[in-house]
């Protein structure tokens, strides 16, 4: 027999650490390859990694509720000699992001404050932050004087150092501008059935934003952009990440290269990870790579959100409720479904000027929509 030790696998890119959640095999069982072994919470996925190897767990060394780098001891393992190998790593797999069932794509937002929570986290240090056991449906919630005692979860706690580190970081400043829907409604009246029956998804206020946010990168590149201690990282790449409330907290999967894809192409993309995050299907390449982020607020009846940006961006648009609303128009009140259109923005990176240009951009593909215009 030899010793193999097990290590806390990276679980998507810029991922530093994870919690161990649940130990789902005990020292001194015996494990075959590939089995799931345990359980690891990330600021991107809930995954079950599985047994590197073949053999008998010896020793749990990271409690469940423990905080461990990516890296670390987490368990050891004694394998037959035979295997040839003296220590190793758990392997990293595409496992499948925990979200709770959900509705149709316009629905499914996440509050603006959320929106940091899949963001990248500064590496943790070691084992110095151990958290208790996640709570699960028997755990008891204590009291004091009759006011209930809600325990973190693993998904809130990094939620909430998420928001933090955004928050101490990024000096955030804001601008709103409003938008005309008019084209887009009419377009969407048009253009919904044909999506439905040709694309089998759900076509929405949601796509158009996407699809208007993408070109107006293109427009207004530093918008793209990560700050780096001395230096600005302006992405070529625009992959574009939209934030999905649950229940428990928020994910936020990822549409790559969307200013290469049409209002219809975006739409099945919105679906599909949608249909994926329902059942249990989204892997860690889904929720990261993201540049910029998209947050749909109004799907909830909000009208102005401040949202918070994501640690490794630079900004987060957000959508208002679309509410009929009246307006001067050629210098007569007309009736005409309006949005306000929110952007967050990493004042290191830009100042108003840029701001301004990219929400005009955003305004301006959005108005020019007409029920003529394609959308495949």
């Amino acid at each position: 027999m030899s010793r193999y030790t097990v290590t806390m696998p990276q679980l998507g890119e810029s991922v530093t650490e994870g919690t161990i959640s649940r130990w789902l095999v005990s020292a001194g069982d015996r494990v075959a390859e590939f089995d799931a072994m345990v359980e690891i919470n990330t600021d991107k996925v809930d995954a079950e990694v599985p047994a590197p190897v073949t053999g008998v767990l010896t020793e749990i060394l990271a409690p469940e509720g423990a905080v461990v780098p990516v890296g670390a001891d987490i368990a050891v393992m004694e394998v037959e000699s035979s295997a040839g190998v003296e220590t190793g790593s758990a392997v990293a797999v595409e496992e499948p992001v925990a979200a709770m069932p959900q509705g149709d794509v316009p629905d499914q937002r996440a509050t603006p404050e959320a929106v940091a929570a899949t963001a990248p986290t500064p590496a943790s240090t070691g084992l110095e932050r151990p958290t208790p056991p996640a709570p699960t449906a028997s755990s008891p919630r204590p009291s004091l004087d009759g006011d209930e005692v809600v325990l973190l979860t693993p998904s809130r706690r990094l939620i909430a150092e998420r928001m933090a580190v955004s928050k101490a970081t990024i000096p955030h400043a804001w601008q709103v501008q409003e938008v005309d829907m008019s084209g887009v409604a009419a377009s969407l009246a048009a253009h919904r059935g044909s999506v439905r029956r040709q694309h089998g998804a759900s076509l929405s206020f949601l796509a158009y934003m996407v699809a208007a946010a993408a070109q107006a990168l293109r427009k207004s590149p530093e918008v793209n952009a990560t700050f780096a201690d001395d230096r600005i990282i302006v992405h070529r790449a625009i992959n574009i990440g939209i934030a999905v409330g649950l229940p428990e907290g928020v994910v936020v999967p990822v549409i790559k290269h969307a200013d290469q894809l049409s209002v219809a192409e975006l739409a099945v993309a919105l679906s599909d990870l949608t249909t994926r995050a329902r059942a249990r299907q989204l892997v860690a390449s889904d929720v990261s790579g993201g540049t910029f982020t998209v947050n749909n607020s109004g799907a909830l009846g909000t009208l102005l959100s401040y949202s918070v940006i994501a640690p490794g961006q630079s900004a987060v648009v957000t959508m208002g409720s679309v509410v009929d609303r009246p307006v001067a128009v050629d210098g007569k009140a007309e009736i005409r479904p309006m949005m306000y259109l929110s952007l967050s923005l990493d004042h290191r990176v830009m100042d108003g000027l840029q701001a301004s240009a990219f929400l005009g951009a955003c305004r301006e593909w959005l108005e020019g929509v007409t029920a003529m215009s394609p959308v495949s």
